[in-house]
């Protein structure tokens, strides 16, 4: 084994041992390894063409898989009618998968329930049934509940992103979409080594998340700060329409922050507390900038969240079908006080067993930031998947103030 070799074999154990690396945790290695930088990249990019390794960004952090490799191919059909988008997609999503291409709706149900494939990339917008329909469909169905359903349209993402998420869809990518997004989600959704890809909770773990409080307790810019952004009202959503109900406002809420943070081109980091709360880090005006806009149109898609749980239209100006009184979602941002988590953070470090920081467990991280009422938990298996859990919490911060 050359140089080379001998790095990206190193590069692969890496990763192996954690299943997922950020690329900062990878140029740590490299740097103490004595690998400079330009080679690393290199390393990254040769593995990712040999299907090795792939990368997504999320929630800020650019974060490298081991892929598994497998004597068949997965099978993806690819449901698009305008034959140029539908070649666009075949390119993008790559070799090493076994992919049809189909225009029309009817047909692609059929074919589905059929062939059984592993993944639909799908259009809404189609000749006879629409993907909305077809993705409730596969969800519904016993024998295709697992395949995975990646939904890619130019329809309106504020009311398609939610039903599409609500009829089971695993990701929203909205046109014009970037290939590379593309085929990086298809190739961690089918090929990722270890625990099966949700990108609800595969934003930043509990050991990024801690890192970034660290980063922000040793920040001296003023304008640096951390903070959390709150689904108030999903204790009560969760109680009146279901657990899977609420998941869906959770899942919803996370791809409308990486979207605004793609969109934004901005270095915030955001995390997920495994509850009913987000974490955020990063320049307070892109910060401001991130959660103005995640509020601005998770307010806009809130109507079609109430018409698709029983209410009425609010410009009809009549009463809802359960009356007057429903569960009120919203999002609230609260900037946290750095003294405060320090103070809390040494309160955790007290009461370790000993002296080793490494990273905070989840309701360390929720004690430090002020978020451990335990409202709602979220929690995953191999065999039940991802699951809210409702439990008892206590008193919320009342100085939050709803966004909006």
């Amino acid at each position: 084994m050359d140089g080379m070799e001998n790095i990206k074999s190193d590069i692969i154990s890496v990763i192996n041992d954690k299943q997922q690396v950020t690329y900062n945790e990878l140029r740590e290695f490299a740097s103490s390894s004595g690998i400079d930088e330009p080679t690393l990249k290199k390393s990254l990019q040769e593995l990712e063409g040999a299907s090795a390794i792939a990368s997504r960004s999320s929630g800020g952090i650019l974060t490298y898989y081991v892929l598994q490799h497998e004597d068949h191919l997965r099978r993806i059909m690819i449901v698009e009618d305008d034959k140029n988008i539908n070649k666009l997609m075949l390119l993008s999503v790559g070799k090493g998968f076994d992919v049809k291409q189909i225009y029309d709706g009817t047909e692609a149900l059929k074919k589905i329930r059929y062939e059984k494939p592993d993944l639909v990339i799908l259009d809404l917008m189609l000749p006879g049934i629409d993907g909305l329909e077809i993705c409730q469909n596969i969800k519904k169905d016993k024998a295709l509940k697992d395949t995975i359903v990646i939904i890619v349209s130019a329809m309106d993402a504020t009311s398609n992103r939610f039903k599409g998420i609500k009829y089971g869809a695993d990701y929203y990518i909205k046109k014009p979409f970037d290939p590379s997004e593309l085929r990086g989600l298809v190739t961690i959704f089918l090929k990722k080594k270890g625990k099966k890809f949700d990108p609800l909770i595969d934003l930043p773990n509990e050991a990024k998340i801690s890192d970034a409080v660290d980063k922000a307790l040793k920040d001296n810019n003023s304008k640096y700060e951390i903070g959390r952004l709150r689904v108030d009202g999903l204790l009560e959503f969760a109680k009146e329409f279901g657990n899977d109900s609420g998941i869906t406002i959770l899942r919803l809420v996370s791809q409308l922050l990486q979207d605004k943070i793609k969109e934004s081109s901005s270095s915030i980091f955001v995390g997920f507390l495994n509850g009913d709360d987000f974490v955020i880090a990063g320049d307070r005006a892109n910060i401001d900038m991130t959660v103005s806009a995640i509020t601005s149109e998770f307010n806009a898609v809130l109507p079609f969240v109430y018409q698709s749980e029983g209410y009425k239209p609010i410009e009809l100006g009549i009463e809802d079908i359960y009356g007057a009184e429903r569960p009120t979602l919203s999002l609230r941002y609260t900037t946290i006080e750095k003294g405060s988590v320090i103070e809390r953070r040494a309160e955790v470090l007290k009461n370790r067993k000993n002296d080793d920081i490494g990273a905070y467990t989840y309701d360390e991280l929720r004690h430090m930031l002020g978020s451990d009422h335990l409202d709602i938990t979220i929690t995953r298996s191999p065999d039940d998947g991802v699951r809210l859990s409702v439990g008892k919490g206590g008193e919320h911060n009342k100085k939050d103030k709803a966004v909006g």
